[in-house]
């Protein structure tokens, strides 16, 4: 029979898991204190947060929201980093620290409802911000219509120039 405190639980997951657009996974055995904390920090900078929960209860959870089966990826101790807007950002922040810290391993997770592996997870942090994307898509749509801009131009300042060169000569002469 499940006592209180682990029905608690188990509703704080599923909330978490309803919000989340991404959940990464990672093995922490062998973080101390001070790293688990910088950890924490650096992926709340990236607008992520970091749980540990027991994997009974995060499966669940996942049962009763009907999300696919993490299977062995929650074998052994387990860190959930649940990503609430762009997943690239707090991916690439777990990469990062696990380049530093050798100990901290991805194992993969699942981003909008699809299992991925931990490779999967290095990938999406390999990805441009969405910022960045959208930044790119706006000078692809913008360079047609800047060379349609000069080119209307073009005959303008054509113009221009030789008026300017023939005021220039009879003002020498």
């Amino acid at each position: 029979m499940p006592n209180e405190h682990k029905i608690e639980e188990v509703a704080e997951i599923k909330d978490r898991f309803a919000r989340a657009s991404a959940v990464m996974l990672a093995d922490y055995r062998g973080l101390t204190v001070k790293e688990m904390q910088a950890l924490r920090t650096k992926l709340r900078e990236a607008g992520a947060e970091l749980r540990v929960y027991k994997n009974t209860l995060a499966q669940i959870a996942m049962r009763e929201l009907a999300l696919p089966d993490l299977g062995e990826l929650l074998d052994g101790p387990t860190a959930f980093l649940f990503s609430y807007g762009d997943p690239v950002a707090p991916a690439k922040a777990l990469v990062d620290f696990t380049k530093d810290h050798k100990v901290l391993a991805v194992k993969g997770g699942f981003v909008d409802s699809t299992v991925t592996t931990a490779e999967g997870i290095v990938a999406l942090a390999s990805l441009p911000s969405r910022e960045v994307l959208i930044a790119k898509l706006l000078g692809t749509m913008l360079n047609p219509l800047v060379g349609f801009t000069r080119v209307l131009n073009g005959p303008v300042e054509a113009f221009a120039r030789t008026v300017q060169a023939v005021a220039d000569q009879k003002a020498a002469a």
